[in-house]
């Protein structure tokens, strides 16, 4: 006998922060809504293996940087010393109380939360375990995960997830990966205390930023003492038992013929993330589409091929930011529950302001300056750009530059991207992502009276 299905009005396939989102937000319409999440906690990868703890972790690095800075204040530190299992089980209690917030906010709002991994019957039904849930309107937001190297010894690594579940601090650590998330975290490592060497592909890092931050970063990074193995591949990694540094790494090096190899005991890998489909069957629901990196496709609003599928989040693959999925997921469920008047809501996908947590912190939103070129023309654009050192580095021996550039177009000057990097940049770009969302100028920044002393009176003093 075939199992009976339960009807519900709307179902969510993923309980990170992009489905939680549109799920509340629907059943604050009055729909009847289920939530399906198969790892056993709720937040999806920024609530437990990503932007929180991260932040988490970030927070605890800035601190013992403080502390090395005080001496140059007259403040003196006698004795401090890190522990790393201590800033690790507070951190995993935090975690856990933010999980045990977001089911008491899906029980508030009458949201069903059910347990399990979920798989497509057809177009309006799905199966998990043994039961079958049916809704006119099915939403996948079931997130990514980390790409593992296709090498031999791959197993020995670990990947962003598992950074959190280090137990003790490494002494020394590889970081293949030179994107965001290896950038940021070889920056608490080393700022921890941990022996920190980057391998890129490439002379650069942060390749899909604008080269003000990516080359600045690198410069300073390598001020710090983090060292960078560039133009380089990964090639294998081997458990040496018994080795005080027991993970011997294996690389090449574009140009040469002799690979390199060294020692570690932690090698971190960081080469990107790809989503979750495989458990979905999506072979029941022909018209879900994947594109060539596997993510779902969907249009502006958020709708596949199939009529009441939809996609959002890092498995539809644009803007793969916690923030991008929330404002996403309660848009879509404003257009599905909310009524004629929110009939065109979807989520604006330009103008969307990010920040890189690494040490300097970096933030950026609009285009690049090459992005700007290839789109207006070399022209038709003008760089506006300054380095500088912040005051709170006035008495301390080293100078951290703090970089910001501002690329605007048309006789208007209207700004089409900021790029900013250096002390408190992550705390300083939210506002100015408004005044560029409501298509600010430069006039209008000019126009705008400067705060002093900050770093972001800069941004309106350029000339």
């Amino acid at each position: 006998m075939a199992p009976i299905s339960r009807l519900f009005d709307f179902i969510v396939i993923g309980g990170g922060s992009g489905g939680m989102a549109c799920a509340r937000r629907a059943a604050s319409y009055g729909a009847k809504v289920a939530v399906i999440e198969g790892s056993g906690r709720l937040g999806g990868t920024c609530v437990n293996v990503g932007c929180v703890p991260k932040k988490v972790m970030f927070n605890g690095a800035s601190i013992v940087e403080a502390i090395e800075d005080a001496k140059h204040y007259g403040i003196t530190v006698d004795k401090h010393s890190f522990d790393w299992g201590f800033l690790k089980h507070a951190r995993d209690e935090y975690v856990k109380r933010l999980n045990g917030i977001y089911e008491r906010n899906l029980s508030k709002e009458n949201v069903e939360y059910i347990d399990g991994t979920a798989s497509f019957v057809s177009s309006t039904e799905i199966k998990v375990n043994d039961d079958v849930f049916k809704a006119s309107h099915i939403l996948i937001a079931t997130g990514g995960h980390s790409v593992i190297p296709k090498i031999e010894g791959s197993e020995h690594g670990i990947d962003s997830d598992r950074f959190f579940d280090l137990e003790t601090q490494p002494k020394k650590v590889a970081v293949v990966g030179s994107g965001y998330i290896g950038i940021e975290l070889a920056g608490i490592f080393h700022a921890l205390g941990s022996d920190v060497t980057v391998f890129t592909r490439t002379e650069h890092i942060l390749r899909h930023h604008d080269s003000i931050i990516g080359d600045t970063m690198l410069a300073e990074m390598k001020r710090q003492g983090i060292k960078f193995e560039h133009n380089s591949s990964a090639q294998a990694l081997k458990r040496i038992h018994g080795a005080e540094l027991p993970l011997e790494l294996s690389w090449g090096v574009a140009g040469t013929d002799k690979p390199a190899s060294a020692a570690y005991d932690c090698v971190l890998w960081a080469i990107g993330r790809t989503p979750n489909t495989r458990a979905l069957n999506l072979a029941s629901v022909p018209g879900v589409a994947l594109n060539k990196t596997g993510h779902i496709v969907a249009d502006e609003y958020q709708n596949t091929g199939v009529k009441g599928v939809y996609s959002l989040g890092d498995v539809f693959g644009k803007s793969e930011l916690t923030p991008v999925a929330i404002a996403a997921g309660r848009r879509l469920a404003d257009r599905l529950f909310g009524g004629e008047r929110f009939a065109g809501s979807k989520l604006d996908y330009a103008n969307i302001p990010t920040v890189i947590f690494g040490h300097p912190t970096a933030g950026t939103i609009g285009l690049t300056e090459e992005q700007a070129k290839k789109q207006y023309g070399a022209e038709a654009i003008k760089v506006y750009q300054t380095r500088f050192t912040n005051m709170y580095n006035a008495l301390t021996p080293f100078k951290p530059p703090t970089a910001m550039k501002l690329i605007v177009t048309g006789a208007d000057e209207k700004v089409v991207g900021l790029h900013i990097i250096g002390r408190g940049c992550d705390e300083m770009l939210q506002g100015f992502g408004v005044a560029i969302k409501m298509g600010a100028t430069k006039r209008d920044f000019d126009n705008c009276v400067a705060i002093h002393p900050t770093s972001s009176e800069e941004l309106v003093t350029m000339r």
